[in-house]
């Protein structure tokens, strides 16, 4: 079966998603991609991401209509719901603490912050419930929450003489099978601050990746287009 532009593209957004997740280096990145745009028929496509797992589910068919799924930090939320609480709360007075990285969300999580400061960072968190509370107060003090976009995140506070709310928001669409995760409490005279965003090492994956991608494109168009005769284009008109 001949393969089209679409089924060529769907192939190469899988391919940035895994090098999103760190599942191939930008050398095997480069090759797949190249490969990808030259491929004519699916027998081309489909060993390009035979071995790679696609983000949070199955790797849709490469005749399928399906979009291709979520990555990043979004990647396999199942495997990210269930097992013991390694956390269920942080206190900071004249002080601060802070839970990132690898750990596992209590599904009831109360943070208290007073004349200090914490930091809730949810972005390689493991959850013990797919639903989950984070409850925050502070007084005269600071709480920070930050989540990757694509998880499924709920504010609800009340700020008096102070704020509670979100901020800063990169771009990214809800996982329909990521945890869900309501945020409450109140801020008197101080402030809690919930942020999307990616990590760094994850942005920074994902613009290589956008930049060896446009590479793969120009090289691409200095090819000429696939006359379908079978020689891989190069063809150009008088």
């Amino acid at each position: 079966m001949r393969a089209s532009d679409a089924e060529r593209e769907r192939i190469a957004e899988l391919l940035r998603e895994a090098v999103a997740e760190g599942r191939l280096d930008m050398d095997e990145f480069d090759q797949r991609l190249e490969k990808a745009y030259k491929a004519r028929t699916h027998g081309e496509l489909e060993p390009l991401v035979q071995d790679l797992p696609a983000p949070g589910s199955a790797v849709a068919p490469v005749g399928s209509s399906t979009p291709a799924p979520l990555g990043g930090s979004a990647a396999n939320w199942p495997a990210r719901v269930g097992g013991p609480a390694t956390s269920t709360g942080g206190f900071a007075l004249w002080g601060g603490f802070n839970r990132k990285g690898r750990w596992t969300v209590a599904r009831k999580f109360t943070a208290f912050a007073m004349w200090g400061g914490g930091e809730i960072d949810l972005r390689e968190a493991h959850f013990e419930d797919r639903e989950t509370v984070i409850r925050c107060f502070t007084i005269m003090g600071g709480i920070h929450v930050t989540a990757p976009p694509e998880l499924n995140v709920e504010v609800r506070g009340i700020g008096i003489m102070g704020g509670f709310g979100e901020g800063s928001n990169e771009d990214g669409e809800i996982a329909p099978d990521s945890p869900r995760v309501r945020i409450t409490g109140f801020a008197l005279m101080g402030g809690v601050g919930v942020d999307r965003k990616r990590t760094k090492a994850e942005r920074r994956r994902l613009k290589e990746a956008r930049e060896a991608e446009l590479e793969a494109r120009r090289r691409r168009e200095l090819e000429g287009p696939d006359d379908g005769d079978g020689s891989g284009g190069g063809r150009k008109k008088l």
